[in-house]
């Protein structure tokens, strides 16, 4: 299942972020990749393509870092519903 949620995420920063070897533990953060806007794009598609709340303790930069980082917030966001 995280394999699947990676894809959908990468397939979504894909959108934005013109760079074919961008891997799963990269910092898309200090990168430079992500600007506050993207930020709030990221927590709604996480949000919306996952069917899940990110609340405010879930709001912290090293669930949003990486590929891996997201997935592995959403297993878990997931696993408490």
């Amino acid at each position: 299942m995280e394999n699947q949620n990676k894809m959908k995420i990468r397939k979504f920063l894909m959108q934005y972020i013109q760079d074919p070897n961008l891997k799963d533990e990269d910092d898309i953060f200090t990168s430079g990749y992500v600007n506050s806007l993207f930020a709030m794009q990221l927590i709604l598609f996480v949000e919306k393509t996952f069917k899940i709340k990110i609340e405010n303790e879930d709001l912290q930069i090293d669930n949003f870092r990486t590929i891996n980082a997201l997935a592995r917030l959403v297993t878990e966001k997931r696993l408490v519903k």
